[in-house]
């Protein structure tokens, strides 16, 4: 009797295992991938954006007369957590307020717009002779949760990073997540757009949404093993401690 019930928790175990198998074609990436050179497309600047910080030098020939402009790279955090930043905040309004120029509408412009037209104001004005402008972000972020090892918002000094290099420093996608149902939450012009990529199909790495642009959301969905095995186990907890019981007391009996 005790050697039939243990041969039936076995027999039950191993099903369990096998129902929850994952398929392996849902595991890869890329899989209709053929040996053939992809495009790509090359990374086109980001626009600045309303509450970007920016990093902004002015020199020239006259590194006295260049001074007064570098003035302004305050730090912007005080928190003791978060390292702090020195830069230029483009407020709500889309300017930043710079030594001398006074207030310069930034969003909307690439980086290199906005470093021709501060070129442009000091050549007008005569203020400098031959400047050299310099702009780089100081808080190119982007988020990565959901069904990947270690969810996790990465900080991107480069200002660039593709979706792929964001999921391997976030962990991977685990084994349970959806690869062909990745989103991408953007902000464009002040709203929110959700892009769905399927990262089973090659044509991805041609995708304007191969690189992630700043505070970017990525999330992987859970797929329905990892629904069915949350949903499974919670149904079978009670079912089984309660067959635990029964065995234990009929074990009791006959022993």
């Amino acid at each position: 009797m005790h050697s039939f019930i243990l041969k039936t928790f076995i027999i039950a175990a191993v099903a369990l295992v096998l129902n929850a198998c994952v398929s392996t074609k849902d595991i890869g990436y890329f899989s209709d991938a053929k040996e053939k050179e992809y495009a790509g497309l090359s990374k086109s600047e980001n626009a600045i954006q309303p509450n970007d910080i920016l990093s902004i030098s002015i020199s020239s020939l006259n590194p006295e007369a260049s001074a007064v402009f570098n003035t302004g790279n305050n730090n912007l955090t005080s928190n003791a957590n978060v390292p702090q930043l020195s830069g230029y905040l483009v407020n709500a309004e889309g300017y930043i307020q710079l030594p001398i120029l006074g207030n310069v509408l930034a969003a909307g412009l690439t980086k290199k717009e906005l470093k021709e037209k501060m070129t442009a104001l000091i050549n007008d004005k005569k203020l400098l002779v031959d400047p050299i402008v310099s702009i780089r972000h100081l808080n190119f972020e982007v988020t990565v949760i959901g069904e990947v090892g270690k969810p996790t918002v990465i900080s991107v000094p480069n200002e660039k990073i593709s979706l792929l290099t964001a999921l391997g420093q976030a962990g991977d996608i685990t084994v349970y997540g959806k690869k062909e149902n990745v989103l991408v939450i953007r902000d464009v012009n002040g709203k929110k757009t959700v892009k769905r990529i399927d990262l089973h199909k090659a044509d991805f790495l041609n995708s304007p949404y191969y690189y992630l642009k700043p505070n970017d959301i990525v999330y992987v969905e859970p797929n329905k093993n990892k629904l069915a095995s949350v949903s499974r186990g919670r149904q079978l907890l009670p079912a089984l401690l309660s067959g635990l019981s029964v065995v234990v007391i009929v074990l009791d009996r006959i022993f």
